[in-house]
């Protein structure tokens, strides 16, 4: 499967466009890594507690999308975005769409 944020892929054809797709998850704090974090930001310094957190969001976010791609028979998702926002003090949600599409076979 072919993901990509442009518009198009390059020397490829889109001949049909199945539709938006999206995968999306809820994740929330961990206390033991707030206090970690906290430590971390009096001495200052990357989050990591948090950057792994976000980046295994983002995964499942993506994989989420793919199985919906997957699942409408696509051969790749273009225009992909994430967005993120706060759900509730603690917690959010990571969201990943992008457009579905059939793509010539670039023979």
């Amino acid at each position: 499967m072919i993901v990509v944020t442009t518009p198009d892929v390059p020397g490829r054809e889109v001949t049909e466009v199945l539709g938006l797709v999206r995968g999306n998850t809820i994740r929330a704090r961990h206390v033991g890594h707030d206090i970690q974090a906290l430590f971390r930001n009096i001495a200052g310094g990357e989050v990591h507690e948090y950057t792994k957190m976000l980046a295994e969001a983002r995964e499942q976010a993506v994989d989420r999308m793919l199985e919906e791609a997957e699942a409408l028979g696509a051969d790749a998702v273009i225009a992909v975005r994430f967005q993120t926002c706060e759900v509730m003090k603690g917690a959010a949600e990571m969201l990943c769409y992008g457009t579905a599409v059939r793509l010539d076979s670039g023979a």
